[in-house]
């Protein structure tokens, strides 16, 4: 979260809960000014006057402290009304049943108001914060997406300037011997292949925002699966020392071939953009109790520990260079969709750890 929107979250939470006792304390100062004010004047006042201005300090309090702060000050003017003004009333021909009257009604009058007053107030401040929530979720969501943007489009023109490089190198007639040329034509595959995976990512990522990524389950062997990704992506993960450990007979998991293979696929990825050359990474398939789990381990600098859920989120990554930060939000929502679970540790001599299963039943 941004400083800015950090800051806006700190106002929405002083919008949305009033404050009694500032509320209070407003009213009482109020109170206090009004027999100061009109308390010498007593004597020539007709009692509705002092009671008609006492309701002010119970509506401040109502607006600025809600229903508790206004019903005690409604309370204090009741008493200020009741020993500095009504004692005067004998002067002015007023009975006591008329005073007594007149601090009744005063004090009904201000409680109804005050509490109106308080719940009309409280009712505003939440609809106020409601709405710089909203703003502030809508700012965030815009600086992920700007954030997604440029990741994506950095993401896209490295493939796509390697493409370009090559078509135009082998267009330009220059003399290659038929290794190098097969090289190079390898290389515009591998960048193609890369750009599928953006593409998918992407298409995946709106199907998941709009809710309708929904697997098309069948009897899946997973450990062919992982090997079957594995060697696809041989070109991605060259120069690492992979080693792939399927436990034998595993039976058949209940789960979208293609949606699975994009989750290995993605964590394959990430592994090898984590790793230094020569480094190892580790992909073990196994039974645990009435699921399948998969690991994909490197041996990278690893995934602090207070950050292993938030890498999970949409438009998150795990740092520079870790990609558009879709991935591994991809993965999530995949996994989830087939009942499973996901999630990252550390990876034995130190690394991340990305495990994910995928329940054998229904």
């Amino acid at each position: 979260m941004s400083a800015l929107s950090a800051r806006t979250m700190v106002g929405v939470e002083l919008l949305r809960h009033p404050r009694p006792w500032t509320g209070f304390g407003a009213g009482t100062v109020l109170v206090l000014l009004v027999v100061a004010t009109l308390g010498p004047f007593r004597d020539s006042l007709p009692a509705a006057v002092p009671a008609v201005v006492l309701v002010l300090p119970v509506v401040v309090a109502g607006l600025i402290g809600g229903r508790l702060a206004a019903v005690a000050v409604a309370v204090e003017g009741a008493l200020a009304l009741a020993l500095v003004f009504l004692g005067a009333g004998a002067a002015l021909g007023v009975s006591v049943e008329e005073d007594l009257a007149a601090l009744i009604v005063f004090l009904v009058v201000a409680v109804v108001v005050g509490g109106l007053v308080g719940t009309v107030a409280t009712a505003d401040r939440q609809r106020a914060a409601a709405e710089a929530a909203r703003v502030v979720a809508l700012q965030e969501l815009d600086e992920a997406r700007s954030g997604l943007l440029r990741s994506v489009s950095h993401d896209l023109r490295t493939p796509l300037a390697v493409i370009q490089a090559v078509a135009t190198d082998l267009r330009s007639g220059t003399a290659y011997d038929d290794a190098t040329r097969d090289e190079l034509l390898g290389l515009v595959g591998t960048e193609a292949e890369r750009l599928d995976r953006i593409v998918a990512n992407l298409l995946s990522l709106s199907r998941i925002e709009a809710g309708t990524l929904q697997p098309d389950r069948q009897a899946v062997d997973l450990g062919e699966l992982v090997t079957s990704s594995a060697e696809r992506m041989e070109r991605v993960l060259e120069g690492l020392a992979v080693t792939l450990e399927v436990a034998p007979d595993l039976p058949l998991v209940p789960a979208d071939y293609s949606q699975v293979d994009q989750v290995v696929t993605n964590l394959l990825e990430n592994a090898a953009r984590h790793s230094t050359p020569g480094a190892p990474i580790e992909v073990t398939v196994a039974e645990r109790e009435t699921a399948l789990v998969v690991t994909v381990a490197d041996h990278g600098p690893g995934i602090p520990a207070d950050r292993r859920d938030e890498v999970f989120e949409p438009f998150r990554s795990g740092g520079p260079g870790s990609g558009s930060g879709v991935g591994l939000a991809i993965c999530r929502a995949i996994v989830e969709a087939h009942g499973g679970t996901i999630s990252a540790g550390d990876a034995p001599g130190g690394g991340a750890a990305v495990r994910f299963s995928l329940p054998l039943h229904r």
